[in-house]
């Protein structure tokens, strides 16, 4: 582990912040290059696009086969094992049940004055969804991202799918026939992403990209943003675990380990009251890991971004869990529930010993798109809310503005603004 700290012990604040900033102030160095990128495919659309999934994904396009074709989804999907596809449906299923009960309804009423008020909601049009290639293809990505666009209304999902070497995961690809999603493009990185921004002639613009990705890929999506919306800037995956003696140490390493097989950049903690239960998940860390088939991921992770946390009591243990502010909290003490009322800063929260993070990567229901490195002090997870655009609507009757504009009229005066004082006194004084 990189980091064994101790509450108790002098340091430990200035050690702390150590861990937060680890991760938080890792800027991007491939702004330079990426920007070189948006603008060669806002210049030359499909040539580009072909230039560099040649360069970066080994695989020579043209503008005929940037689009996965029908018979090309039947072909990739027919391989795969009917156990997953049965896997994928039953994720879908209840992913999309939870989802149905964020939805919202637009709404209209009156005041006392007969002023008619209101709240539109209208989904956004198209979306673009990033399904990463290489360490991090995942069919659970396409549902994450597809299902609340489809439980908002959005008519037309898009997936680029990277295929490097010319290798497609076909349980991906099942994921977007179930979701719907009307077109998959072969292409990945920071290219990807302006493709969707700006549109070119094989890939259709949209309004909104959601979707993780590699550095190349979060940098671009902060660069366009503006341009179209996103769904969040995330980094490495992370999980923070609270756990004591009461809890099985094999479990425990294992939950940490799940985050940290990630990416090399992943961050695992584990917060506890005790030292002999701390000494126990360490050595069950070392007794497992060489066990993983991405153990020199993991291995990485825990190296460089390990850390156990000893605290004294339950006020220690929520202040760091909030101060932290983890993608994933799994608490696992008996009094758990208790705990969990107290967090305001998780993207998800996992309670009880038989509630892994895993399962909420796949199968639970709720989203598993998350902020990361402490923004889940001011963020969410992704939801149908992110796929709606919310309009206000306002019609005033003339004993509405009669009655509520001289306030107005007071305000826009005070601010300076004489123009808008008078578009509302003209209503009020010339009434018949």
């Amino acid at each position: 582990m990189k980091y064994i700290l101790d509450t108790k012990k002098a340091g430990f604040q200035k050690e702390f912040n150590k861990v937060l900033n680890s991760k938080r102030q890792q800027s991007s160095s491939k702004q330079s290059t990426v920007l070189k990128i948006i603008s060669d495919i806002k210049k030359n659309g499909d040539k580009s696009l072909i230039k560099y999934s040649k360069k970066f994904d080994k695989i020579s396009l043209n503008k005929n086969n940037i689009q996965l074709s029908n018979k090309e989804i039947l072909a990739i999907i027919t391989k795969l094992d009917f156990k997953i596809k049965k896997a994928i449906e039953l994720a879908y299923t209840r992913v999309k049940n939870f989802h149905l009960k964020q939805v919202n309804h637009s709404f209209k009423y009156k005041d006392s004055y007969g002023n008619l008020l209101g709240y539109k909601y209208t989904s956004l049009n198209k979306v673009g969804i990033y399904v990463p290639g290489g360490k991090a293809s995942y069919p659970s990505t396409v549902i994450m991202n597809s299902v609340p666009a489809i439980v908002a209304g959005v008519k037309n999902i898009y997936a680029a799918v990277p295929a490097p070497n010319n290798e497609i995961n076909a349980g991906v690809i099942y994921a977007a026939k179930i979701c719907g999603v009307k077109k998959i493009y072969r292409i990945g990185g920071a290219q990807a992403i302006a493709a969707f921004a700006y549109g070119t002639k094989s890939v259709d613009q949209v309004d909104k990209i959601v979707g993780p990705g590699n550095i190349f890929v979060a940098t671009a999506k902060k660069e366009v943003f503006g341009q179209v919306g996103i769904d969040m800037i995330a980094g490495p995956s992370e999980i923070t675990v609270i756990a004591g003696p009461e809890n099985n140490p094999t479990w425990t390493a294992i939950d940490l380990l799940s985050q940290a097989e990630h990416d090399e950049l992943s961050q695992s903690i584990l917060i506890t009251k005790s030292n002999i239960f701390a000494r126990k998940v360490k050595y069950e860390i070392e007794r497992i890991i060489n066990k993983l088939p991405r153990s020199k991921i993991a291995r990485a992770s825990i190296k460089n971004y390990g850390t156990i946390i000893i605290c004294k009591n339950d006020k220690e243990i929520i202040e760091i869990a909030n101060k932290i502010a983890p993608e994933h909290l799994e608490i696992k003490v008996k009094n758990c529930d208790e705990l969990e009322k107290k967090i305001i800063n998780a993207g998800s929260i996992f309670l009880g010993n038989y509630s892994p993070e895993a399962i909420g990567d796949y199968i639970a229901g709720p989203n598993h798109v998350l902020p990361t490195s402490g923004t889940a002090r001011f963020s969410s997870g992704l939801s149908v809310a992110d796929f709606y655009k919310k309009t206000s609507v306002i019609k005033c009757t003339k004993l509405g503005i009669k009655k509520i504009g001289p306030a107005a009229v007071n305000l826009a005066n005070y601010e300076g603004l004489q123009a808008h004082a008078l578009s509302i006194m003209t209503r009020i004084n010339n009434q018949k």
